[in-house]
């Protein structure tokens, strides 16, 4: 018979130290830093390991923590005071992927938290697809608050941070609203769309060119945000912040440095300062893209102004003066 692959027998200790109660409940369980050390194995075999154990419902993730003993899912039945509504199922589902991340979304996993079975959830969710939907529109349901700035840029500025934030209180969002080419018909979502339109209409733009500033601001938003999400995940998968993870790695980048093949990138590097803050990067392309959205609305006026006919040339010598009736014409 053959042996277990080396992932499964990882996952087997440490399902063994959970049973026995040597990890309990909300412990930490040995990260994937953590496993190839004590295993001698590739990152690729510990992360296996802990999908293994996440599928089995012993393990879950914690931003900002690391993967952590489960609490045991209780028995199916109601929970006082927790009556199934789309809009508890919503919420619950809100909180659950805010708190362990996109992947831990099942209609079952969301039913643990009612105590009660999947088949309870479809009465009122016909399926995760309308799940995240319902999800999706319910972080949009929230307005910017406080008076409106008057100026399209201003205006801009405010929905692009506006959106910016859903993004960092539910980082799941970007994944959710990835796919651009296929938009979700949600009121709450489509009435932000509205408020960037309004904002240029009346500039001289086109549908078109309207319809792509949205897009461009939107989809800019999206690609930085997924990075949230990316670092949430890797933070669970390595057990190491990014401070860490960069000085693991700097013996690798220095020795690739110090070939010379990189000498503008080595002499940015080299000095001190720098520090990549996602926020600070959504400012700067906000910037950026709203500088190019100002060029293109003042195109057609510096256009019109060039083709304009200027006052032509003086006479430089003697000639007819014109007469008073050429000057003030008083009709036919």
């Amino acid at each position: 018979m053959a042996a277990d692959p080396p992932y499964l027998r990882i996952a087997g200790d440490i399902r063994r130290r959970i049973d026995s109660g040597e990890l309990a409940p909300g412990d930490r369980v040995p990260s994937t830093r953590h496993i190839t050390r004590e295993w001698g194995v590739a990152m690729a075999t510990a992360t296996k390991a802990l999908a293994a154990l996440g599928q089995e419902g012993l393990v879950r993730a914690v931003p900002g923590v690391g993967t952590v003993v489960a609490e045991p899912v209780r028995a199916h039945h109601a929970v006082p005071g927790r009556a199934l509504t789309r809009a508890r199922i919503v919420r619950a589902a809100i909180t659950l992927v805010d708190t362990e991340g996109f992947p831990a979304l099942s209609m079952r996993r969301v039913a643990t938290e009612f105590g009660v079975s999947t088949m309870a959830l479809y009465r009122h969710v016909p399926n995760k697809g309308e799940l995240v939907r319902l999800m999706s529109e319910e972080v949009f349901r929230e307005e910017p608050t406080g008076p409106r700035p008057s100026g399209w840029r201003e205006r801009l500025t405010l929905e692009a941070r506006w959106l910016w934030q859903r993004y960092e209180r539910h980082p799941w969002l970007a994944r959710a609203l990835a796919a651009l080419t296929r938009p979700m018909a949600s009121p709450h979502a489509m009435r932000y769309t509205e408020r960037i339109l309004s904002a240029v209409n009346g500039l001289g733009l086109t549908p078109d060119q309207m319809l792509h500033v949205h897009l461009s601001l939107l989809g800019y938003a999206q690609g930085i945000a997924t990075a949230i999400e990316l670092e949430a995940q890797a933070r669970q998968d390595t057990g190491m912040t990014p401070e860490e993870w960069l000085a693991s790695n700097e013996p690798r980048m220095e020795a690739i440095q110090i070939t010379g093949a990189y000498p503008v990138l080595s002499t940015l590097f080299d000095r001190d300062g720098f520090d990549l803050e996602l926020g600070t990067l959504f400012e700067f392309g906000l910037e950026r893209i709203l500088d190019g959205v100002e060029v293109l609305i003042e195109q057609p006026r510096r256009a019109a102004h060039r083709s304009s006919p200027g006052p032509g040339p003086r006479p430089s010598g003697p000639g007819p003066r014109p007469s008073t009736s050429d000057l003030h014409p008083s009709g036919p």
